[in-house]
């Protein structure tokens, strides 16, 4: 996610963990979701006795990029011929 300049700098705030239905939930202030550069998907860690929010984990994400770059500095070829094996030789038909 990009960096923007911000207006206002977070310390620390304080927040009742309150019930949503048979969970419960802590509301997060605006500021402090932008501060942290958080998108609108996370992934929730329980670690040491804290709930770590970081930003979601999106497989392959950047690999059609990668692909272009590669493409385009045509750097995209295999370097070597794919190995041959049984079933290429012997039940393989064109």
């Amino acid at each position: 996610m990009k960096s923007r300049p911000r207006d206002y700098i977070v310390g620390t705030m304080k927040a009742r963990i309150v019930r949503i239905g048979n969970s419960r939930g802590v509301r997060l202030p605006k500021p402090l979701i932008e501060e942290a550069g958080l998108p609108e998907e996370v992934e929730l860690r329980a670690r040491d006795g804290a709930i770590i929010i970081v930003p979601a984990i999106r497989p392959r994400a950047g690999w059609r990029e990668a692909a272009e770059r590669l493409r385009k500095r045509n750097e995209d070829a295999l370097l070597e011929p794919p190995t041959r094996t049984r079933f290429d030789e012997t039940e393989w038909n064109w």
